[in-house]
């Protein structure tokens, strides 16, 4: 019973020592990876078993042909131990950060849901009020006049078709942000959807005394996409220009295909977007600058969200820079002849247009 208890101290006072240094290092290292933790705790083991060994071999409790046994099994197994804990340590690293990133994902996708939940709900609440209080008015004959009847028609009939619009915006970027969108694709000619684009957005620039200049028809490249998608990405970036651009300005198409794919840029004469505004472009709800629109209304923030939305389910990319005197988006698509590909990335912008 003696030897046991001496046997014990020994062991006692030799792993004791790793023991406190390992909590010294494991407070150190408070704040560091999850492998160092672990590669710390599994040395003072090994080292806190070692030392109890070598103490019992000094005492002469071990022989030296069990110590040397001894050490070679505490050896193979450490070497075990610590592979197996790096690689343990590695995963559980991994796993926690991506648990805070995707930690860090959810609040900010919570605070972009708040911020687009207020905006919505100051958006649709000005335009319900005026249709009221205008619905109010021919109801009760405030207004009988057939010119003052007709002009509340007309307004009705235009906060109607901008609320319808805003509700539209919103069912296509839920769609998106929820992963429902479904693309047929086909080989599409981008220079059609870009001509049909124009044709319906050359009114509204007419009436706002704006020029549209495209490319001409032969340099346009055939994509990989859905038409529907295409032409929604391509009416936005046209409407978005005609709206942020001032009256006798520009607004210019370009297309063409390099090694990266087919690409598309609009460009306008708008002065130019504020350089810390450029990366918050295609955020829900941003509309820029009061100053870009001086005497316009200002759109509903959700276009260019739907434009990046559209094309990044398309597997391309969209960018935006300052170029002259205004701003050039860029959207680049797979060809019709590679198949798409995830991560495209931003690429570099073509040089713009003459």
């Amino acid at each position: 019973m003696r030897d046991v208890v001496y046997t014990f101290l020994l062991a006692l006072g030799g792993s004791l020592p790793v023991g406190l240094a390992g909590l010294v290092a494991l407070r150190a290292l408070r704040g560091r990876s999850v492998t160092a933790h672990i590669v710390v705790i599994l040395l003072v083991t090994v080292l806190g078993v070692l030392a109890g060994i070598v103490g019992a071999a000094m005492r002469m409790f071990i022989s030296d042909h069990d110590l040397h046994v001894l050490l070679i099994v505490v050896g193979t197994a450490a070497t075990v131990s610590l592979a197996v804990g790096l690689w343990s340590g590695r995963r559980l690293a991994r796993a926690s950060m991506w648990a805070a990133e995707a930690r860090e994902r959810e609040r900010a996708a919570e605070a972009r849901r708040r911020e687009l939940v207020a905006w919505v709900s100051h958006d649709l609440r000005t335009p319900l009020a005026g249709l009221r209080a205008m619905a109010e008015a021919l109801d009760d004959g405030v207004v009988s006049d057939p010119e003052t009847v007709a002009d509340y028609h007309r307004r009705i009939s235009a906060e109607t078709d901008r609320m319808a619009a805003l509700v539209d915006d919103l069912f296509e970027l839920s769609r998106i942000n929820a992963g429902a969108l479904r693309l047929s694709l086909a080989d599409v000619p981008l220079g059609d959807v870009v001509s049909d684009a124009i044709a319906s957005a050359t009114p509204l620039a007419a009436a706002e005394g704006i020029h549209i200049v495209a490319s001409p028809s032969s340099g346009w490249p055939v994509v990989r996409g859905s038409v529907p998608e295409l032409s929604r990405v391509v009416n936005n970036l046209i409407r978005n220009a005609i709206r942020y651009t001032p009256p006798d300005g520009t607004v210019t198409v370009t297309g063409g295909q390099d090694a990266g794919g087919g690409w598309l840029s609009v460009s306008d004469t708008c002065g130019g977007i504020p350089e810390a505004d450029l990366p918050r472009v295609f955020d829900v709800a941003f509309r820029g600058a009061p100053a870009r629109t001086p005497g316009k209304e200002a759109g509903g923030g959700l276009g260019l969200a739907i434009v990046r939305g559209l094309v990044e389910a398309h597997q391309g990319a969209v960018a935006v820079d300052n170029v002259g005197d205004g701003c050039r988006f860029v959207v680049r698509l797979p060809s019709a002849d590679r198949p798409a590909r995830a991560g495209m990335g931003h690429p570099a912008a073509p040089a713009a247009a003459g």
